[in-house]
């Protein structure tokens, strides 16, 4: 058996490979190093984008949220004697609840035109929202603790549900199959349209964090929530799912100077959901308008 030869192919081969390995380790030490760097900046200017994003929506304090104006398309006439509590279309009839201990009703007919059925509520009853969930109308009382269930073409009074709390408002969502309630407070109620039973709530909030209270009559179109800001001449958007506000409509200037009403209070979308009937508390007009954006600064 010939010795190895000192200096041979064996461990020169492996004293030269040594080297070139750690090359390689470093260079793949390196190029992790540089990947996780650029991955580290890449979230960073992320995360910068989202803030500059941000404060650029919020700089004039408006979240997102657009602000609309009331544009009167037609002027309707409506009884100045009308309490008006709930109001709503379907099927080219609009549907008319009205509130006051002895004087409540619920009404149904052509708009602008004298109902073609009135139905009295109990004197003891105050009456307030109503919506239509198919062939029934769904009638809320303000402090009685009950909700009632009519015959949508004549009204007829079919049961009378248990309801807890205040009734204010009261609109139906058709893609979700739930009611949306409100009781005046920032919060609106999410209900199952046979029972009334609450199966959630959101808290209705301004841009700023803030909640919207006050909320009275609802009007539910697609996933937007549109809700009187009781005593004022202000309707907000909601999204009825989150409570953020998505938009602010300025409904004032209705009536002419001297024309005698309480506060705006009804809320109708006609088909399509484009335009709108509004109404107030024994307001002699109804207005038939469209919802249009303001100019920035206007």
């Amino acid at each position: 058996m010939r010795a190895p030869v000192p200096g041979g192919s064996g461990s020169g081969a492996r004293r030269r490979r040594a080297p070139l390995v750690a090359v390689l380790a470093a260079a793949l030490a390196t190029a992790a190093l540089v990947a996780a760097a650029l991955v580290a900046a890449a979230l960073v200017a992320a995360v910068l984008a989202v803030g500059t994003r941000t404060a650029s929506r919020d700089a004039d304090g408006s979240g997102g949220v657009v602000r609309l104006r009331a544009r009167v398309l037609e002027v309707l006439r409506h009884d100045p004697k009308a309490y008006t509590q709930g109001l709503e279309a379907r099927g080219g009839r609009l549907y008319e609840s009205t509130g006051r201990f002895g004087k409540s009703t619920v009404a149904v007919g052509a708009p602008g035109e004298p109902p073609a059925v009135r139905v009295r509520l109990p004197a003891e009853f105050f009456g307030e929202g109503l919506t239509v969930v198919g062939r029934r109308v769904w009638q809320l009382t303000w402090r009685n603790g009950v909700a009632v269930e009519r015959d949508a073409r004549t009204l007829r009074e079919i049961r009378r549900v248990r309801y807890p709390g205040e009734g204010w408002g009261i609109c139906y969502q058709p893609e979700y199959d739930r009611l949306v309630t409100s009781d005046g407070s920032a919060w609106l109620t999410h209900r199952d349209p046979r029972t009334l039973a609450a199966t959630g709530r959101v808290r209705v909030v301004e841009p700023g964090g803030g909640p919207v209270r006050s909320l009275n009559e609802l009007e539910c179109v697609g996933d937007g929530v549109y809700a009187n800001v009781f005593g004022r001449h202000r309707i907000v958007r909601v999204d009825g799912d989150s409570g953020r506000v998505t938009a602010d409509i300025d409904a004032s200037g209705l009536l002419e100077p001297g024309e005698h009403g309480g506060v705006l209070n009804g809320i109708a979308a006609l088909p399509g959901g484009e335009e709108f009937l509004l109404t107030g508390k024994d307001w002699p007009k109804m207005f038939r308008v469209r919802f249009d954006a303001v100019a920035a600064g206007g």
